[in-house]
C-alpha cells in the first residue's frame, strides 16, 4: 500500500484562478518558440522549448505518445433543416481496440455524444460526402442511450473506405471546449503532433505539439534517446471532477497500445532518467509497471487492464520496476503477444509513488482536473508556486499554450 490514499483528496484543494484571457485560443506561429517553465528541487526558471535539449541529461529517454487526433465531430442536417452533431467518443465494446474499429469497412458501431438529441427521434441521419475522387453517403442510426452517450451505427456505401478515412473526409477536428471557437483549416495540422501516427484520439497529447524536427535533431546530437507509446486520448480527459472527494469521481479509461520491443528497451534504460512527454505518456509508463505487477501475481491472467485505484490497492509492495517490466515481457511472451493492447483507468494523484518517470514535460492544466492532480503527485505542493509563476509571467495556458519541464524530487537532472 502507499503512504496515503487519494480517494480522500478534495478537488477544491487543487484549484486556481484562470482568467479567460490566459487560455491560448491559437498556437504560436512556431511550435518550438513556446515558453518552457523549468522546475527542479524548488527552483523555477524560464526557457524556450527550442532549448529543451540543454535541459535534459545525455542518454535520457523521452517517451512520446504517437496517437493521432481524428476528425471526431460529425455534423448532420435533418430533413427539417435542424442540425445534429455527433461527437465520436470511442468504439463500441464489441471491438478489441480502437485500431480494429477504425479499420472497419462499410459499417461500425461507436459511442457518441449527441448535440441536439431531443430533436433526433428515430429516423436515420444522412450525410452526402464529396472529397476529391470520393462521392458517397454516410448514414447514422441511433441504437440506444447508455449513461451520457448514445450507441450509434454508422454505415457508408463505399466498401473501399475505412471508418478512419470516412472521419477524415466528413468530420472536423474536435478542439477542446474551453477554446470557445470552431476548428479552422490550420487546426488540422497544428492540433496534431508532427509524429502522430495511429488514429484514435479525440484530443491531442498537447505537450508534444511543441516538438519540431529541429528539436529532434538536437536531441539526437546530444544522444538523448526517444521512443513512442500509444495512448488514445478520450473526451474524458476534459471531464470535470464534480465530486467533493476523489473517491466519488470515476476516472476515464483509455486504450494503450505498446510494443513488446519498447518495454524491452525500457528495461535496458531504467538506470537513466525516463521522461514522459505529456500526461498520457506518463499514465502509460506508470500503467506498464502495474500491469507487470499484475502479471507477476498471476502469469495466466488474460486481462491486464487497470481500474483507477489498482495502483494503491494491489497487495504487492516495493516490486522493482525492473522485475515488474520483466514480468510484463514474460507475460507477453507466454501469451504470444508482440503488442500490449488494453485499457488503463489509472489515476495518478498525491500519495502516488512514481515507479518509472523521473520527470514530466507537460502543458498547464485546468483547475480542479485530474491532470493537475498528476502534476501535484510529481512535485507536491509546489504546483501552486509553478502555476502562480506562470500566471505572473505571461505564460499561455491549456492545449495551445506554453508548457513546463518538471523534475520529480531526488531525480538526476543536471546537465551532463
Amino acid at each position: 500500500m502507499m503512504s496515503s490514499h487519494p480517494k480522500d483528496l478534495s478537488i477544491r484543494d487543487f484549484s486556481y484562478d484562470l482568467p479567460e484571457e490566459r487560455i491560448a485560443k491559437y498556437p504560436l506561429a512556431e511550435r518550438d518558440q513556446s515558453k518552457l517553465l523549468v522546475y527542479r528541487e524548488g527552483v523555477i526558471e524560464e526557457r524556450r522549448y527550442a532549448d529543451i535539449d540543454s535541459l535534459i541529461p545525455t542518454e535520457s529517454l523521452l517517451v512520446f505518445n504517437n496517437t493521432k487526433v481524428v476528425e471526431a465531430r460529425l455534423l448532420f442536417q435533418k430533413s427539417t433543416g435542424s442540425s445534429i452533431e455527433l461527437f465520436c467518443l470511442e468504439p463500441a465494446d464489441i471491438y478489441p481496440d480502437i485500431t480494429t474499429a477504425m479499420l472497419q469497412k462499410e459499417s461500425v458501431e461507436w459511442k457518441c455524444l449527441v448535440g441536439g438529441a431531443r430533436k433526433w427521434k428515430t429516423e436515420s441521419l444522412i450525410k452526402s460526402i464529396t472529397h476529391k475522387e470520393y462521392n458517397y453517403t454516410l448514414t447514422a442510426t441511433k441504437q440506444e442511450k447508455i449513461n451520457d452517450y448514445y450507441l450509434i451505427t454508422f454505415q457508408w456505401d463505399d466498401a473501399s473506405l475505412s471508418f478512419a478515412e470516412v472521419l477524415h473526409h466528413a468530420g472536423a477536428i474536435p478542439l477542446p471546449p474551453y477554446m470557445n471557437r470552431e476548428a479552422e483549416a490550420a487546426d488540422t495540422e497544428r492540433y496534431q503532433t508532427i509524429y502522430a501516427q495511429h488514429d484514435g484520439s479525440v484530443a491531442a497529447p498537447t505537450a508534444g505539439l511543441h516538438f519540431t524536427k529541429a528539436i529532434f535533431e538536437k536531441l539526437e546530437h546530444k544522444k538523448i534517446q526517444h521512443d513512442f507509446v500509444t495512448l488514445h486520448v478520450g473526451a474524458g480527459t476534459f471531464k470535470p471532477v464534480k465530486a467533493d472527494t476523489m473517491e466519488a469521481h470515476e476516472m476515464h479509461a483509455e486504450f494503450i497500445d505498446v510494443r513488446k520491443t519498447f518495454i524491452e528497451q525500457l528495461l535496458l534504460r531504467l538506470d537513466k532518467p525516463v521522461i514522459p512527454v505529456g500526461t498520457t505518456s506518463m499514465r502509460t509508463l506508470e500503467s506498464l509497471y502495474w500491469m507487470g505487477v499484475k502479471a507477476m501475481q498471476d502469469i495466466s491472467v488474460t486481462d491486464l487492464s487497470l481500474a483507477q485505484w489498482d495502483a494503491y490497492e494491489m497487495a504487492a509492495t516495493d516490486v522493482s520496476p525492473k522485475i515488474a517490466l520483466q514480468c510484463l515481457v514474460d507475460w507477453m511472451t507466454a501469451h504470444q503477444q508482440e503488442k500490449l493492447i488494453t485499457k488503463t483507468q489509472i489515476i495518478i494523484a498525491p500519495g502516488y509513488r512514481f515507479k518509472i518517470a523521473a520527470g514530466l514535460i507537460t502543458n498547464f492544466h485546468q483547475p480542479q482536473s485530474t491532470l493537475l492532480l498528476l502534476v501535484a503527485a510529481l512535485i507536491g505542493g509546489d504546483w501552486k508556486r509553478v502555476y502562480q509563476y506562470a500566471l505572473d509571467n505571461d505564460f499561455r495556458f491549456l492545449s495551445y499554450g506554453d508548457g513546463c519541464l518538471l523534475w520529480g524530487k531526488g531525480t538526476v537532472s543536471d546537465e551532463s
